[in-house]
């Protein structure tokens, strides 16, 4: 290869879009051939179609010196043309098999239409909820989100990348992009090497262990260097201490982003920093492409690195069997046949059934019956079609989706009134008085509230976390008539909703729930499905309280004492004036139709070594009268250790199903890997001494037994 045919493989520019996400023209683009017959570039990303891409990879193929085929990329981050609940929603679910079954087929859709490069799972841990990228990854938690990043690089990538309807996963954002200062997207991040190592990091690595083929680099400095030309992330913890074999890309522009953070003088020093550092590809910057030869031919970038970074890259495209078969996702046929199917949209309902929370339901409101009564159906966004496809769904039809209006019509025997209400970017009270009188008609209020797709998402952090004014006022006017209101939230963040948690008689979180949506939304209201999702991130009372998690390590001055009880009267604890330290809703809440309860929660022993392990059981009766899901969950706490602790940290969930008034026994064995910590030598570590294990359905209601645990 010469040079310039080596730079080229390192470069990878953007297909035909609009700014705010891929859009393709209506007639295949020529821009990019001749290009890719002087081997310029090593793909395209945002680009689809069996047809487009097949043309483009013969021109590689057969017109390009080399013939070295083509990646094509692209964010199929919760479904291509089947649209999928958002990430954050399928969180919600704790369904690992589920969530491994939607990238399955999200890679079977995507590779049908060209696509063998995908750049998900974000595996960022989301604190803040003023962040707008929360809606993109599982929550707040370090092992949950570690778990459901390896079902889904399972299912993106199948049993082998070269198979023809798999495609490679992209570990994002490399590292910590979920904690900017401020919750502001793309800011700085600062924090320790022991936050990094324990909070952060780990989720990443669960998504490489379970064999993900390349890794995205982050826009966000990291105490101080950026994250992409950062060799501490993408060197010695990357491909040192993790073994990691694969391609590193940057984010979009963000080698050239580099000289605006100022660590370099200009785009030839950030692309020599980037290569240095071990950013093998290049994605939108254009500063390998015009500045590496450059600098190989001057000494700057020693060659074995510039060789190196292309080796990473055609052992890409190698795995994929590109090599063999460049053709192999450009089927015309497939493409006509495995996209938007019927067996598709059958699991992107049920993923969006198992995705909703049932946050209250006074007096068992919900499900609804069919009966005579008249139902309300108000808000911008009941019958509104686009918004349900959520953020990151710019390859979907936004006509496509089925509105709340429509799922409840098409299965409610009552009447369904429906208005509008309110707009969702307008704040005006022009459409209240139609509102009031639809609702002053019904026995029964549903309000549709919460975020259009927008406004959350990349680049869509904010400070104010509540409703929209003109939302909240609109509830207030509705709820003055004296009906029973049930609230839909659509969100794709957790939302400072105090008014409604006080007010409302039902909430339930429907997120953004994709093609789907109004079917499995109505189904839940009418209880042929019993809800059984549970918070996979705690909402806040007010956005005083971000970042608010259930991870919290204790204070010299705790408000609570150990067990839980208010420690003093005094002033000088750990405390707000004007809110409760606790949340709105906690992490791992959720309720149902049906009345779980905990019971006989013992161990195997009072004490462990190393080399065992510990067996904790509980028995969950099904106490209702119809059968129903529950997650049940196992916490940690380590009680006194070399460094502060969480008082939580998750270490096992189950989800299990009870008929009617059965029980079930639940083992969880708990060993040395579930007690470690990383100690004052950043060494991964598990501590001899006294433990406490808890078992319930959330992080506020939970059971304990302390237990021993010693080194041989």
């Amino acid at each position: 290869m010469t040079l310039q045919e080596k730079v080229g493989q390192l470069n990878f520019p953007v297909g035909d879009l609009f700014m705010t996400g891929p859009t393709m023209e209506t007639t295949q683009s020529d821009k990019f051939d001749d290009q890719i017959r002087e081997g310029k570039i090593t793909g395209i990303f945002n680009i689809y179609g069996a047809s487009y891409t097949h043309r483009l990879q013969k021109i590689a193929k057969e017109e390009s010196r080399l013939g070295i085929p083509l990646l094509m990329g692209a964010d199929v981050i919760h479904g291509l043309k089947t649209i999928f609940p958002i990430p954050l929603a399928e969180a919600a679910s704790w369904d690992l098999a589920l969530i491994e079954k939607t990238a399955r087929i999200a890679a079977i859709e995507s590779t049908a239409v060209g696509i063998n490069f995908n750049f998900a799972p974000m595996c960022d841990i989301g604190l803040d909820a003023r962040w707008g990228r929360v809606a993109e990854g599982a929550g707040e938690d370090t092992y949950l989100t570690g778990m459901i990043s390896a079902a889904r690089v399972r299912g993106f990538q199948g049993e082998k990348l070269s198979d023809a309807d798999t495609l490679a996963a992209c570990v994002k954002h490399m590292a910590a992009y979920g904690a900017p200062e401020g919750g502001r997207d793309y800011n700085s991040v600062d924090m320790s090497e022991r936050r990094l190592r324990e909070t952060y990091l780990p989720a990443y690595q669960k998504a490489i262990d379970a064999g993900a083929a390349t890794v995205m680099t982050s826009f966000n400095d990291l105490n101080g260097v950026p994250c992409t030309g950062n060799s501490f992330l993408l060197k010695k913890i990357l491909r040192e201490e993790w073994g990691f074999k694969g391609m590193v890309v940057s984010d979009w522009a963000s080698i050239s982003e580099m000289a605006v953070h100022g660590t370099a003088k200009d785009h030839s020093d950030a692309a020599k920093q980037a290569i240095l550092a071990g950013t093998d590809m290049d994605m939108m910057a254009d500063a390998y492409i015009n500045f590496l030869p450059g600098l190989v031919e001057s000494g700057e970038v020693p060659l074995e690195i510039l060789d190196e970074a292309v080796y990473n890259v055609l052992k890409l495209k190698y795995d994929l069997g590109l090599f063999d078969n460049a053709y192999l996702y450009s089927n015309e046929v497939t493409e006509q046949t495995k996209v938007f199917s019927a067996e598709h949209l059958a699991i992107s309902r049920e993923m969006a059934e198992k995705s909703i929370v049932l946050l209250k339901n006074e007096n068992q409101i919900l499900p609804l019956k069919q009966s005579s009564q008249k139902i309300a159906l108000i808000g911008p966004l009941a019958n509104n079609r686009p918004d349900m496809n959520g953020t990151w769904s710019f390859f979907a039809d936004a006509n496509a989706p089925v509105t709340m209006l429509e799922g409840l019509q098409n299965l409610s025997k009552n009447e369904v009134l429906f208005a509008e209400g309110c707009a969702l970017y307008e704040s005006t009270e022009d459409k209240f008085e139609e509102a009031i009188t639809v609702a002053s008609q019904a026995d029964v209020v549903i309000l549709a509230l919460g975020e259009s797709a927008v406004m959350n998402g990349e680049a869509a952090s904010r400070t104010d976390i509540g409703l929209p004014d003109n939302q909240l006022e609109l509830a207030k006017r509705i709820h003055a008539l004296g009906k029973p209101i049930i609230v839909l939230l659509s969100c794709g963040r957790p939302m400072a909703i105090p008014w409604l948690a006080q007010n409302a008689n039902a909430i339930l979180v429907t997120w953004a729930l994709g093609t789907e949506a109004g079917n499995a939304i109505a189904n839940v209201v009418y209880g042929n499905v019993n809800p059984s999702a549970k918070l996979p991130i705690t909402f806040p009372r007010n956005v005083g309280q971000v970042p608010i998690h259930y991870q919290m390590k204790n204070t010299g001055r705790p408000y609570l004492g150990l067990n839980n009880e208010p420690a003093s009267e005094r002033i000088y604890v750990s405390k707000y004036r004007d809110s409760p330290n606790s949340p709105q809703f906690p992490f791992g809440f959720g309720l149902s139709y049906t009345r779980f309860k905990y019971s006989g929660l013992e161990a195997s022993a009072d004490r462990i070594t190393n080399d065992e392990r510990l067996k904790i059981s509980v028995t969950i009766t099904n106490m209702g009268e119809r059968e129903g899901e529950e997650i049940v969950q196992c916490y940690i706490r380590d009680v006194v250790a070399s460094v502060t602790q969480p008082l939580l940290k998750l270490r096992k969930f189950a989800k299990i199903k009870l008929k009617a008034k059965a029980h079930q026994v639940v083992t969880f064995e708990i060993g040395r890997d579930d007690l470690l910590l990383v100690n004052n030598d950043m060494q991964w570590v598990a501590e001899a001494g006294e433990f406490k294990v808890f078992v319930g359905p959330n992080t506020l209601d939970l059971q304990s037994l302390n237990f021993e645990y010693q080194i041989n």
